[in-house]
């Protein structure tokens, strides 16, 4: 009796020490180890580091955070036009972040300004830098109509600083993106104490910073000048306590650099422009929406605001803006960024005001039938140019490359301190089954290419230009030569664009953002101008965010 009384609590003891092991096992915290191997991790003795204090990422100047979702991207109301060519899909876009506003004259002139200081045109060397830059103020002319005033001060007088930047073609607006990654980028490794402070201030030509040469070859960011990376605080912190010198400098793996600004793809603007959060019940949406704001109206029936427009477009033949004294929108071109309410996300004038460039290429079909998740026409792969050395090449002021537009202007391609780039070949493409070649810009875009039944396996470059989709004009970029072909079908081309939303001069029928356009890549025009967008790098939502209804 003694014995069966005595092994009871035994058992129970037993029981609940492993109940507890097995409870502690479960909880292990791999913060400080590996979870592949059981190593210790950040160790005084070395070993792999990686920073376990990273937050999410940050979000950069001038954006706003937008969570990614499904959605109806396309028209869904009717169409008039009969152009057929925005029908309705099914399209999910991950979260990502964009630009609050569009691109003003006073945000493009500090590109300007920094360029012209960088690159002075006085200079064989740069002269095109500076002016492939420059917005072609000559947008404004009208035969038949008087705006000088326009030409000469629209992008630097101080009353249309805060006003959207126009004249602004697709690739100017792509360099401005690139320029305003290094420059945010630069800032952050200063505020971080990983370059020297205000060295951005002093920098020539052969000094700029570049975040992929910082990343890929840091020796090599600032020209090689070493004094303005290694001689800052956190660097002089890092080379005393690590003995491995290649980890004494900022690294993706540290997260304190942020993604690259870019233009926003087609189906993000359309996203971000409809505002859905807006008409969400619950894990459905409210049926659909015309505008960025809720209603089927351009007019506000808000009582402080009943009658006025929410939105800059033209209200009807000869009507811009109404009567004097009593004016609908209060512009009669474009207007002053956030002169109107933004929509769900916090984004302003998605509709009206200018049009805006986004990445892709045009063509009449979004073929949701291949991709349905971050659609995308455009793109071309490119890899980092390694010399016989083994490292990569960097542009220097001898070596930088113009990219000749059908209008005989020059734009470089890139600027001194990037890394040259260059197609990727059969070294990427070689066995591979999501994709063969560098540029697919009209892949499966209709042509004897687009069907089931053909297969590639040859070299691209001697395929029969006949057999492309579109046959549009095709311009000699040496000389100034207008293709007087009779034989040319379309103006669709690779070199083709989307532009998105209505602007100043358009009627309320383009201020659904499910419309589209196109307009070649190198030309600009006095309504179209552009917001920047940026990747979203880990979770779907924000941290700390619950869902609500």
């Amino acid at each position: 009796m003694n014995f069966k009384n005595n092994l009871a609590p035994k058992l129970l003891i037993l029981l609940i020490t492993s109940l507890l092991i097995v409870s502690c096992n479960k909880g292990r915290n791999y913060k400080d180890s590996s979870r592949a191997t059981g190593w210790k991790m950040n160790a005084k003795e070395g070993g792999f580091q990686y920073n376990a204090e990273a937050k999410e990422q940050e979000t950069g100047p001038g954006l706003v955070f937008i969570e990614g979702g499904t959605f109806t991207m396309g028209k869904v109301q009717d169409d008039p036009m009969h152009d057929w060519n925005n029908s309705p899909t099914q399209q999910h876009v991950q979260s990502f972040y964009m630009d609050e506003t569009e691109v003003t004259n006073l945000m493009y002139s500090e590109y300007l300004d920094w360029l012209k200081k960088l690159f002075p045109p006085s200079e064989d060397n740069y002269k095109n830098i500076y002016n492939g830059a420059i917005p072609d103020t000559l947008v404004w002319r009208n035969r038949l109509g008087y705006a000088e005033v326009m030409t000469n001060n629209y992008l630097r007088h101080p009353a249309f600083a805060d006003y959207p930047v126009v004249g602004v073609n697709w690739k100017q607006a792509v360099e401005f993106s690139n320029w305003r990654t290094d420059r945010v980028n630069e800032l952050l490794l200063e505020e971080n104490g990983f370059i020297v402070r205000d060295a951005k201030y002093g920098l020539d030509a052969g000094e700029t910073f570049n975040t992929q040469t910082y990343l890929n070859s840091p020796t090599l960011s600032y020209g090689g000048n070493d004094s303005i990376t290694r001689q800052s605080k956190s660097t002089q912190s890092r080379i005393k306590r690590n003995k491995d010198s290649t980890d004494i400098y900022i690294q993706r793996k540290d997260g304190i650099l942020l993604p690259a600004y870019r233009l926003p793809t087609e189906a993000e603007w359309e996203y971000a422009a409809l505002g859905l959060v807006g008409i969400r019940n619950y894990n459905v949406y409210r049926g659909r929406k015309k505008y960025p704001w809720e209603g089927q109206y351009t007019r506000s029936g808000k009582r402080k605001s009943k009658g006025d427009q929410l939105a800059n477009f033209k209200q009807g033949d000869g009507d811009y803006g109404g009567i004097a004294g009593w004016s609908d929108d209060g512009a009669d071109i474009t207007a002053e960024v956030k002169s109107y309410d933004p929509n769900g996300y916090g984004l302003y004038d998605m509709a009206g005001n200018v049009a805006e460039w986004v990445a892709d290429v045009y063509r009449p079909i979004v073929d949701d039938e291949f991709s349905d998740f971050n659609y995308y026409r455009g793109n071309q792969y490119t890899k980092d140019f390694i010399g016989d050395d083994g490292r990569v090449k960097i542009v220097t002021a001898d070596s930088i490359v113009y990219d000749t537009l059908n209008n005989g202007k020059l734009i470089a391609k890139n600027l001194p301190g990037e890394i040259y780039q260059i197609p990727v070949d059969d070294n990427e493409t070689y066995l591979r089954t999501n994709f063969s070649k560098s540029d697919n810009r009209n892949y499966r875009d209709g042509d004897k290419k687009s069907t089931r039944y053909f297969q590639t396996f040859g070299d691209d470059e001697d395929e029969d230009k006949s057999n492309i989709m579109y046959n549009s004009p095709v311009h000699q970029r040496s000389e100034r030569q207008y293709d007087k072909s009779t034989t040319r079908t379309s103006l669709i081309s690779d070199e083709s664009r989307v532009y998105k939303g209505g602007s100043w001069r358009d009627r309320d029928y383009w201020l659904d953002p499910a419309q589209r356009r196109y307009f070649p890549e190198d030309m600009a025009t006095d309504y179209i101008g552009f917001r920047c967008a940026m990747s979203r790098l880990g979770s779907k939502s924000k941290e700390g965010k619950r869902p609500r209804n």
